[in-house]
């Protein structure tokens, strides 16, 4: 299964990413490449909270994500 996550860059220092689809999973880390990781973890461990042993095939997730700047 694949989700398609947002990084930022955090306010004070490091990477936040959440996951659009799943409301609430976030994480973050002090690298990239750590916050990817974490984000995994957190994905996981929110299909597990919200769905237990069952988690469907298929999940409603945004088919697009734009970065807009003004």
């Amino acid at each position: 299964m694949k989700f398609k996550v947002i990084v930022s860059k955090g306010e004070d220092f490091g990477y936040v990413v959440e996951c659009p689809a799943l409301p609430g999973c976030v994480s973050q880390g002090d690298t990239v490449e750590e916050a990817l990781e974490n984000i995994k973890e957190a994905i996981q461990a929110w299909l597990i909270a919200e769905y237990g042993d069952e988690i469907p095939d298929q999940i409603k997730q945004p088919q697009e994500i734009y970065e807009v700047a003004i």
